[in-house]
């Protein structure tokens, strides 16, 4: 593993533990040249994903672009980083196990948005109104509509 401070490659691994449910390998590293420590986790692939996006082009799969979208739809709500963890995995291997490996960028929305939904409905309508490109407050009122029960 290449050290992000200085480069060099052959940094070693101080200590390597389970993370996320035994879903990661967490392991901390230091580096003999410049004598930084930092963590590198690895997680089980089943395949590669692409994403066909909506204009058409097509792009690898971003765990981490997914895991800012939810976080950034659960800031400030009472959701800890272990569950937004297992959401983003859960997630991930949906799309491995069940989507073939080209998946629609729709595809990966409606299943942030349900996911969102069971887990809190602010942050559910907060990826919504990105997601679906929200222009307008009656956008905002007829969405809110359909959360209404009955």
């Amino acid at each position: 593993m290449r050290c992000p401070y200085c480069g060099r490659d052959d940094t070693q691994v101080k200590d390597s533990r389970p993370a996320e449910e035994g879903a990661a390998i967490r392991r901390r590293r230091s580096c003999p040249g410049c004598h930084s420590r930092f963590t590198t986790f690895e997680r089980v692939q089943l395949r590669e994903l692409t994403v066909l996006k909506s204009d058409g082009r097509r792009v690898p799969f971003d765990r981490e672009k997914l895991a800012r979208s939810i976080r950034i739809a659960l800031r400030k709500r009472p959701v800890d980083e272990d569950r937004i963890e297992r959401i983003v995995n859960g997630i991930q291997r949906k799309l491995e196990v069940e989507a073939d490996s080209e998946v629609t960028s729709r595809q990966i929305g409606e299943i942030v948005m349900e996911a969102l939904r069971a887990v809190d409905q602010v942050a559910y309508v907060r990826f919504a109104s990105v997601y679906r490109n929200f222009g307008e407050a009656k956008d905002f009122r007829a969405f809110l509509g359909e959360l209404e029960p009955g």
